[in-house]
């Protein structure tokens, strides 16, 4: 058994090797906030006594997704060859995925936040009303984006190495930190109102860089990452102003 595993391993006396394996897991870790905001979003409009386990549950299923992918990476990396060719730009399958997830997501933040200002129309609410939410319904959802998400991670760790084991490590600890971080992240989204528009905001640029990107416009993910942290720190920067205004005795502005 430990003869079969060997050559999979033989990258431990590589110091390179290391290097690889530390950045891959950053980026797979920094891949995942994207998913783990929808996931705490949309498990969030379940009842109390469910929203742990959906999100169990949805995170689970990214793990297997991003596995049975890597298992699969022969064909993943082909979805990167054209299918068609329009506008001057050539369509491959990961294309075709990226768009229409990046669809997926404007649609669903849009709703959302449609719901979020005018509360009273349930009818554009993300999945109908909240009580119609179901844990098969948001179990699909998240799947949905898992798979879309999944699909553009295991393109992103066959960019950084040849080296399978080195993939199969960095997504395992990444989900690892995704399941770890879900519930504080859902708890704190919950408790904080204004989190939410911010985190619809980020959906819906995620969104859009997916569809761009499946268009053929990269854009780096520093500048999105960039644009999330300012924004998060700008509206940190608020909740603590609102908090001092309160233990002041002062009404926090809304």
């Amino acid at each position: 058994m430990l003869e079969f595993l060997a050559p999979y391993f033989a990258f431990v006396n590589d110091p390179t090797a290391w290097v690889a394996l530390l950045t891959l897991i950053v980026l797979e870790v920094v891949l995942g906030i994207d998913n783990l905001i929808f996931i705490s979003i949309l498990t969030n409009k379940l009842p109390k006594e469910q929203q742990a386990r959906a999100r169990r549950l949805g995170i689970s299923a990214a793990l297997i997704m991003r596995l049975v992918l890597l298992a699969t990476i022969s064909i993943i990396v082909q979805l990167t060859a054209p299918l068609f060719t329009l506008f001057g730009h050539g369509f491959s399958w990961r294309d075709l995925i990226l768009i229409a997830g990046g669809l997926f997501l404007v649609w669903k933040a849009t709703k959302e936040i449609h719901h979020t200002v005018d509360p009273d129309d349930h009818k554009d609410s993300m999945v109908g009303n909240a009580v119609s939410m179901t844990m098969g319904a948001a179990i699909f959802q998240i799947l949905l984006l898992d798979l879309v998400f999944s699909i553009d991670s295991i393109i992103t760790a066959v960019g950084m190495t040849d080296e399978i084991a080195i993939m199969y490590i960095a997504v395992i600890v990444a989900v690892t930190v995704m399941m770890l971080a879900a519930t504080p992240l859902a708890n704190f989204i919950a408790k904080n109102p204004t989190i939410v528009m911010l985190a619809l905001g980020f959906l819906l640029m995620i969104g859009m860089t997916l569809i761009a990107d499946g268009m053929g416009f990269h854009v780096p993910k520093g500048y999105i990452y960039a644009a999330m942290g300012f924004s998060a720190l700008v509206e940190g920067l608020n909740m603590l102003a609102r908090r001092k205004k309160t233990r002041a005795g002062k009404p926090a502005d809304h």
